[in-house]
Order: C-alpha cells, then sequence, then structure tokens
C-alpha cells in the first residue's frame, strides 16, 4: 500500500506531535530566558560577586562543550527522545536543589557550581537530539524550525524581564524552582509524544567507533564542515565580542534604557526573521541564508562608529531577522540532508564546532579592547564578519545545495 505524502497546508504543522514538542520546547525555552538574570542577581545577591557568577556560568559551558559528542552517540543508540527526557528530569533536580539552597538563605558557592556543572552536563545530552526530533514530529521541517526560533525569540524577550520581576518581588529561588518546573513540563510532553520505532545503532559498537562514524559522516559533507570551519571565526571575532564591548559602549553614551531597547529590537527582529522564513523557501536554503547574514554582519559596525540610538535599533531588528533566518536555513539543512541513524552524532560535531570558538572570543575582547579600543576590536568583527558571508557564497558546495524534502535525503555530501 502505498503511503500518501501528507498536504502541504499551513494546518498540516499542528499535529499533536508538533504541538506537544512546541509547547516542550518554548515552555523550556521561556526558563532558560529566565536563568542569566537569576543566576548573576542570585550569585552576586550571595556575595559571591563577578567572580562567582564567572565561575557558575563556566561549569555550565565546560562539560557541555566536553560532552556534546557523546550526547550525539548516546542519542543515536538509547534514542533522542529518551535522552532528552532524562536530560529534562535531571534539571529539574538541579534547578530544585539551587531553589532550595536560595530560598534557605544560605546557597554554597560549590554547591551552585556543582549544580551548574550537572546541568551543563544534561543540556550536552539533550540538544544533539533537537535536529533529529523536529524531522519526527513535522512534515515541514523549515516551518517547524521557523516556528520554534519565533518562539525562542519570544523567550528571550519575556525571560528576563519576568526573572528580573520575579526575583525583584520574591526571590532568585523562585525563578530556580520555575525553571525545574518548565523542564518537567518538558519532559511530560516529550513523554506523550506518539513515534513510531525510532533507528538506532547497534549496541556492540564500541564508544570510539560510533564517534569515529559521526566524523566520518560531518567530514563527507564539504557544505556542513565548510559552513562550520568559517562559521568558526564569525562566531570567535564577530559574535563573542558583541554583547561584552557593545553593551560597555552603549551604556556608556546612551544608557542602561538604550542598550535594553536596542537588544529587544534584536528580539524583535529574531521574531520577524523566522516568520519570514515560514513562508519563504528558497531552492540553495545555505545560499539565501548567507546573503541574510550579510544583515547581522554588520551589527557591530553601529557600536564602533557610535551609531545614533535610532541606527542602533534598525541594525539590531535588521541583525536579529538575518540571524533568524539563518538559524533555521542551516538546521533545516542539517535535518534534510543527513540520514536518521547518524542526525544525532553529526548535529554534535555540528553544534561543537558552531560554540567551541566562542568562549575564545569572549576571553580575547578584553583584552584586544585594552590594546587597540573596543571600537576597532568592533569594527574588525564587522569586516571578519562580512568576509566570512562572502567565503561561504565562494564555496560552490555551500552555495549550491539544494533544498529537499523528508523524502529524498541527500545522504552523500559534495
Amino acid at each position: 500500500m502505498v503511503a500518501l505524502a501528507q498536504p502541504r497546508t499551513p494546518s498540516a504543522l499542528w499535529t499533536r506531535n508538533f504541538s506537544l514538542y512546541f509547547t516542550a520546547r518554548s515552555i523550556a525555552l521561556l526558563g532558560d530566558g529566565m536563568l542569566p538574570v537569576a543566576v548573576a542577581l542570585a550569585v552576586g545577591g550571595a556575595g559571591f560577586g563577578p567572580t562567582g557568577v564567572g565561575l557558575v556560568l563556566a561549569a555550565f559551558m565546560v562539560p557541555f562543550a566536553l560532552l556534546i559528542l557523546f550526547g550525539g552517540v548516546f542519542a543515536d543508540r538509547f534514542t533522542a527522545r529518551k535522552m532528552m527526557i532524562g536530560a529534562d528530569l535531571a534539571r529539574v533536580v538541579t534547578q530544585s536543589v539551587v531553589a532550595v539552597a536560595l530560598f534557605s538563605g544560605d546557597p554554597s558557592l560549590w554547591l551552585l557550581v556543582a549544580m551548574s556543572a550537572i546541568a551543563g552536563a544534561a543540556a550536552a545530552m539533550f540538544q544533539p537530539g533537537v535536529n533529529s526530533m523536529v524531522r519526527r514530529v513535522a512534515s515541514d521541517p523549515q516551518r517547524a524550525n521557523a516556528t520554534l526560533r519565533v518562539a525562542d525569540a519570544i523567550a528571550q524577550l519575556a525571560g528576563p524581564a519576568l526573572s528580573a520581576i520575579l526575583v525583584a518581588a520574591i526571590s532568585a529561588g523562585v525563578v530556580y524552582a520555575v525553571n525545574a518546573a518548565t523542564f518537567a513540563v518538558s519532559a511530560v510532553c516529550l513523554l506523550a509524544l506518539r513515534l513510531g520505532a525510532e533507528p538506532v545503532v547497534a549496541r556492540g559498537a564500541s564508544m570510539l567507533r560510533n564517534l569515529k562514524e559521526g566524523w566520518c559522516e560531518f567530514r563527507s559533507r564539504a557544505w556542513m564542515w565548510g559552513v562550520i570551519s568559517i562559521f568558526s571565526a564569525m562566531a570567535m571575532l564577530t559574535f563573542a565580542p558583541l554583547y561584552p564591548l557593545g553593551s560597555t559602549l552603549v551604556t556608556d553614551r546612551l544608557g542602561q534604557t538604550a542598550y535594553g531597547w536596542v537588544m529587544s529590537a534584536m528580539g524583535a527582529g529574531t521574531i520577524l526573521g523566522g516568520l519570514i522564513a515560514m513562508r519563504y523557501k528558497p531552492a540553495r536554503p545555505l545560499r539565501a541564508g548567507a546573503v541574510a547574514l550579510v544583515g547581522f554582519a554588520l551589527m557591530p559596525l553601529g557600536y564602533a562608529v557610535h551609531a545614533p540610538f535610532g541606527g542602533l535599533v534598525a541594525l539590531h531588528i535588521l541583525g536579529g531577522a538575518s540571524w533568524a533566518f539563518w538559524s533555521v536555513m542551516w538546521s533545516t539543512s542539517v535535518q534534510t540532508q543527513v540520514a536518521p541513524e547518524v542526525l544525532n552524532r553529526v548535529t554534535a560535531y555540528e553544534v561543537a564546532g558552531s560554540v567551541g570558538s566562542i568562549p575564545i572570543g569572549q576571553a580575547l575582547a578584553g583584552p584586544m579592547a585594552a590594546l587597540v579600543g573596543a571600537e576597532a576590536v568592533l569594527g574588525f568583527g564587522t569586516a571578519v564578519g562580512l568576509a566570512c558571508c562572502l567565503a561561504m557564497l565562494a564555496v560552490p558546495a555551500i552555495r549550491g545545495l539544494r533544498r529537499v524534502g523528508l523524502g529524498a535525503l541527500a545522504g552523500e555530501g559534495s
């Protein structure tokens, strides 16, 4: 019996499975959006100062970076959904422990660091499964990715404000308790999904062999490793200095309120980019995404030339829209061009390559700004960003990659 293709109508996206997955991700993203403010206020308010805040944040990123590749292997071995549910439950525990410690009024710095490290390890187990889950719950991955991107943008807009209100009105412990609840909701929604059998790798294969297979699949796709190689430079030199240096330049010149509005403009732009990506489906998604990414590369230029408030807002709307559109094009390409049985491991390599250079750039931003000036660092970042966009367009495997549907996987890279 021939399976009928699902209708490509707007209503086809909102199936039971996608609605549950959307709820899981949206609620968890809102909780994540609340957390950075809570960490800064809670750790700083407990008397540990900026050093303590830095330790807690670093404690999350280090295990995430170290374990993300293993998260991809485990997702391919035990299924993405099981790993994601387990990661959610682990973070319910860590955030609840911190909430109780904050409610008690005397949290230990090392307790906060330890719980943050466990949460980072759990996130490393969760993240590789995101791509494979999208293609299992949605017949139109691009629209699904765009919808999730809009939800992410709304969460990033609402999360910090809600967190600040809760901390001021009650305590930081409430934010951690809410964050724990969001992960619990996510786990329940993921558990309620009705999915068929998922492809898994042979249990008898060694971990090293699984990692090697994932690397070979990643390396075999010139468009993928090409983008990651180029993007790592953009992440380190364009994206990483943007917030630590840009925030200082704007607040010193225009005030904290102005910087808040500028960041909100970026969030609004991200929503706009997600909405555009829902409708516009280019035949060559990475070419269109690289062209759009020029808007993001221009964002640091506003800081470098001391643009007026209106100019900064306009650049951040453009930058947010550009980033969102690129993100949807990239995620959809990975999800539809890689075979299901290796997608989680390939995603792990892709994520590791994408975020690995950001801490380096963040660490270098301050010393370089002290040496040559923040404006020069950000101006150089714009030049690097534009060069990276041109480099992606110059690589035939990247600009020529064609959009495919789930029924026409292009497993081999060119």
